[in-house]
């Protein structure tokens, strides 16, 4: 055990049973510490959800892509493929014409 280590503890309480007004602005300055802290993990928490949503979005999107690809091969019009997909006329002109090439 490291008694200076200790020793200073000691003090430290000690000082803060005596001092009311010492003791009251240590804890104000813990609770502010916890509340920044906690502030911090709320937002970390928020920015992974946001990405997790962002991801599942995109993979969703690359999955209609996918099905209109094939719904083109399998010689459906550009109107059956927006319906089933719902992707955009553009969106799906542009997969027809990539596969012509």
């Amino acid at each position: 055990m490291n008694e200076p280590a200790l020793l200073k503890e000691m003090d430290t309480i000690e000082f803060f049973k005596q001092n009311k007004e010492a003791r009251r602005l240590y804890e104000m300055r813990q609770k502010a510490l916890h509340d920044e802290a906690s502030m911090i993990d709320g937002a970390r928490e928020e920015g992974r959800q946001e990405v997790m949503q962002e991801a599942i979005q995109k993979g969703m999107h690359e999955g209609k892509i996918e099905i209109a690809k094939n719904l083109l091969s399998m010689a459906f019009d550009v109107a059956q493929v927006i319906e089933a997909t719902g992707l955009s006329k553009d969106e799906i002109q542009k997969l027809k014409d990539e596969m012509m090439q």
